[in-house]
């Protein structure tokens, strides 16, 4: 830590400072006054090696084995060991939540098979120390765009508002510290990027305050009620490329490879947004972060209104420029005062800085202040056509999403619609919720959740649709739900899932012993096994003889659907298409197939499932009892 100046009285000049980086060693002077170490420190030079400490001899510096070891590592790492510390553990924290939390094959089957199943619900609960989508949840532009979208408060609106709480002292703390897909950029710019020079950018151009105006069409859209958020906010970014990219490799090493989805049209857009990002840094280092993100455009208009802290700079400053080559944020102007908008108090200048001229005091601060506009600015200001042009783009996205590619919900049937997991909202407040952020495709056992491609047009893209083909949905899972970061799938409980309807299933004629063919009773015996028992068998195609009576062992038991039992998981529609399809190609399509649609499906924004189920036993046998009572008296 740099020495505090101190004013005459003996008190120091600022009523806060914030120092998290490792300055530069330098020689001591006469006229300065001495470094005060901490008392961590110098226990620490007690009971730790002191070839670990860096130290002068003969009036020569000598790192300690900390400092060779940081310098290696590179810059920012030897300007500002802490942040990238916890950037590091932070990063480690997301990939553990996503690829091990969000991993459900760690679940093992319960042993008493007489209690309704919950292990892939056990093993999400065990392994969710912190929720799996806490990292979405931090980020704002996702609450804030999805509750003005959906016209609802969304849970994750409390997570994102203390995160904006702490930026009140970090400013941007989020970029600097925690966002994973900004530490992957690092580790991208510093293997790949920085190697090659060919494509950068000497000047800075229009391009500076994108992420403002492309923030502003998020607003802007999201008021008329379409979300795109999730197509450039940083943490779906980062989820859904991990997810189509890493995901399938995950399940084919660790699983199987007949276990990977095939992908489709919404699969090849999300990875070549993913990797545009990347692709960025071959123009300048963090391009993405520094210009284009509209996540940290959130955090640049709350440092703006709401910051205590600031980067200072002091008179003793010699314009080295060592600070404006090593900020990850381009947040230094030519004078090397701070773009307070962009600074994210990473502190990575402070350590760079030979003459410790910079500290991160209280906002109001203005003692031994560099003189400003030395040298000259060349500043690039915001432009008003740039954010008319990012109202109209807002504006016509939304409008060409709801008229030309939007999904249609007031002439779509319902044998187009897709099957949302079990406990989605309603249809338009689902594509209002959703934010396409693919950590219940994760979480799903056995991928039943399927990102959609544009069938239901950019609205309905990467939102998530139950393909029964593939599989059915576990009946001890309730995982998507769980870890949906907005709402747009309910957390509810397995006894409430249990009853909770996606759809019903729709008998076809092709089925085997309904088309008289054969018997077959794949439906029956996944409807029983799951526990729901919404099948049963009728004696179908039965032999008549010449007196009239059934021909004993003729005819085939074929499958009958209780409508109020079934739930629409798809076990069923899957055994049949893996079996009669897919194997023995007796079929070209399953025999019995979901639907969604009204009066086929639960899509509630609150309330109980299985109060609505008691509801329809009442009203079922209020029925029953009216017909017996309105039959007539034959005797």
């Amino acid at each position: 830590m740099p020495p505090q100046k101190q004013s005459p009285m003996g008190e120091n000049k600022y009523t806060m400072r914030l120092d998290f980086y490792l300055s530069l060693l330098r020689l001591p002077k006469k006229n300065r006054v001495a470094t005060k170490r901490s008392k961590a420190y110098h226990f620490a030079r007690k009971i730790l090696p002191s070839f670990l400490f860096s130290n002068y001899h003969n009036g020569i510096k000598q790192n300690g084995f900390v400092r060779r070891v940081l310098r290696a590592t590179g810059k920012s790492w030897i300007s500002s060991p802490w942040r990238r510390t916890i950037q590091s553990f932070c990063f480690i924290g997301f990939l553990l939540l996503f690829f091990y939390s969000c991993w459900p094959y760690t679940a093992t089957p319960d042993v008493n098979t007489a209690n309704w199943p919950s292990h892939y619900a056990d093993d999400l609960a065990k392994k969710e120390l912190v929720d799996a989508e806490i990292f979405l949840a931090l980020d704002p532009l996702v609450s804030i765009s999805t509750a003005i979208a959906a016209r609802s408060w969304v849970w994750s609106l409390g997570l994102a508002g203390l995160i904006l709480a702490i930026s009140v002292f970090i400013p941007r703390g989020f970029c600097g510290y925690i966002c994973p897909l900004g530490t992957l950029i690092d580790l991208f710019d510093w293997s790949i990027a920085n190697r090659i020079k060919k494509f950068q950018v000497k000047e800075n151009g229009w391009w500076v305050h994108l992420k403002y105006y492309l923030l502003l069409a998020i607003i802007i859209a999201s008021f008329m009620g379409i979300l795109i958020s999730g197509i450039f906010a940083a943490i779906p970014i980062i989820t859904r490329g991990l997810l189509f990219i890493f995901g399938p490799l995950q399940m084919g090493f660790m699983r199987d490879w007949h276990q990977v989805p095939p992908l489709n049209a919404g699969h090849y857009v999300s990875i070549l947004l993913f990797l545009g990002v990347f692709a960025l840094s071959f123009l300048k280092a963090r391009f993405w972060c520094k210009y284009v993100c509209p996540s940290g455009a959130v955090f640049s208009i709350g440092n703006l209104f709401t910051s205590v802290t600031e980067r200072k700079v002091e008179d003793s400053c010699i314009n080295c420029d060592h600070c404006i080559k090593v900020c990850p944020f381009d947040a230094i102007k030519a004078d090397y005062s701070t773009r307070t908008m962009d600074c994210t108090l990473c502190q990575t200048c402070a350590g760079a800085c030979p003459t410790q001229s910079i500290k991160f005091v209280e906002r109001w601060n203005t003692d031994d202040l560099k003189a400003e506009n030395d040298p000259p600015l060349n500043e690039i200001p915001m432009s008003r056509k740039g954010f008319i042009a990012g109202a109209a783009a807002g504006l016509v996205t939304a409008m060409g999403i709801q008229k030309l590619s939007g999904a249609d919900l007031d002439t779509v049937t319902d044998e187009s619609l897709p099957v949302r997991p079990p406990g989605s909202v309603p249809e338009k407040e689902f594509l209002q919720l959703c934010i396409r952020c693919g950590e219940c495709f994760k979480a799903c056992p056995n991928n039943v959740i399927q990102p959609l491609s544009f069938e239901q047009g950019l609205e309905g893209l990467w939102t998530p649709e139950v393909v029964a083909d593939w599989s059915g949905c576990e009946p001890s899972c309730n995982n998507c739900g769980q870890v949906c970061p907005t709402g747009a799938i309910r957390a509810i409980p397995l006894e409430e899932k249990k009853v909770a309807k996606m759809g019903l299933a729709i008998l076809s004629d092709t089925c085997l012993p309904i088309a008289g063919k054969e018997a077959c009773q794949l439906c029956v015996d996944e409807c029983t096994a799951a526990g729901y028992n919404a099948l049963e068998f009728e004696r179908m195609h039965v032999k008549i003889d010449d007196d009239g009576m059934p021909v004993e062992g003729s005819g085939y038991s074929a499958p009958v659907m209780i409508a109020e039992k079934c739930v629409g998981c798809g076990l069923c529609q899957s055994a049949c298409y893996r079996i009669n399809v897919e194997i023995e190609e007796k079929l070209e399509n399953s025999a019995i197939i979901i639907y969604a649609g009204e009066g086929r499906e639960d899509r509630i924004m609150n309330g109980s499932y299985i109060s609505i189920r008691e509801r329809e036993k009442l009203e079922r046998e209020k029925k029953n009892k009216k017909d017996l009572k309105n039959e007539p008296d034959f005797y």
